[in-house]
């Protein structure tokens, strides 16, 4: 993952195959701690949709919104081949990105 992309379009889940969650961030770090404490979203809060499991990076904020709307299309077992494509297990990717 670069670096220099400013925006990303994320995926939570409740858990493995769980409840799914897509969002738009240009601070994916504030927008993840803003999840975890209750903040910002009620549906996150409701279902408990805490776990990262899928991310994608763009250098423009147009094209991540457009990617977000995309995926919110999606029917749910494209967003599971999604994730799995590349993290099969389902695990919490926020500790790979913020080196915990």
């Amino acid at each position: 993952m670069s670096t220099e992309a400013a925006w990303t379009v994320y995926i939570l889940a409740s858990g493995h195959h769980g409840t799914l969650y897509i969002g738009v961030t240009n601070d994916l770090r504030r927008r993840l701690e803003e999840h975890r404490a209750g903040r910002g979203s009620k549906f996150v809060s409701k279902y408990r949709v805490f776990r990262l499991v899928h991310v994608e990076r763009f250098a423009r904020p147009l094209e991540a919104i457009a990617r977000e709307k995309q995926l919110k299309n999606w029917h749910r077992d494209w967003k599971v081949e999604l994730i799995q494509r590349d993290n099969l297990d389902w695990s919490d990717l926020s500790g790979l990105i913020f080196g915990r």
